[in-house]
């Protein structure tokens, strides 16, 4: 596994683990690989420090432990989302309970459903499902509107 220090165009620093360099920059060609913060496909790998395990040096000794001095101040706690990062994330979450509670989930089947309420085939209804990006491809060459949602932080990502 290989993990890279990647920024997005919005300068959103994140890293994330790819099991080779291909795949990650497969995944990144075909828009799989986003900001968590702001959800961008626009990802490149940032500059990173290897880090490279030394085999010539044998194994490392112990160090030696110290008395323990008196206990330090606790450290201060560091904020990990900003108020706005965490106002975006709850948006983004209630955009998706709104879309769960007045459309129906089709699943795999969104392209397929899509296209017959498009052609007057089936009722017309509010749905929701997942969609390749070839699925989204086609769907946009013949006409159909749709909105690609935000992923919810920290799913599948």
């Amino acid at each position: 596994m290989i993990r890279y220090a990647l920024i997005c165009d919005h300068a959103h620093e994140f890293e994330s683990w790819f099991p080779t360099s291909a795949s990650f920059e497969d995944q990144a060609r075909r828009g799989f690989v986003t900001c968590p913060v702001c959800g961008s496909a626009k990802v490149e790998r940032a500059i990173m420090a290897p880090n490279v395990a030394r085999t010539d040096l044998g194994p490392k000794a112990p160090e030696p432990v110290a008395e323990s001095p008196a206990p330090a101040a606790a450290p201060a706690p560091v904020a990990l989302m900003s108020e706005k990062e965490k106002a975006l994330r709850e948006m983004v979450a209630a955009l998706h309970r709104h879309v769960q509670e007045n459309a129906e989930h089709v699943g795999e089947r969104f392209a397929e459903e899509a296209l017959k309420i498009h052609h007057g085939e089936t009722e017309e209804r509010p749905i929701y499902g997942e969609a390749t990006p070839d699925d989204a491809r086609m769907l946009h060459e013949e006409g159909v509107e749709f909105l690609p949602l935000p992923r919810l932080p920290g799913s599948r990502n």
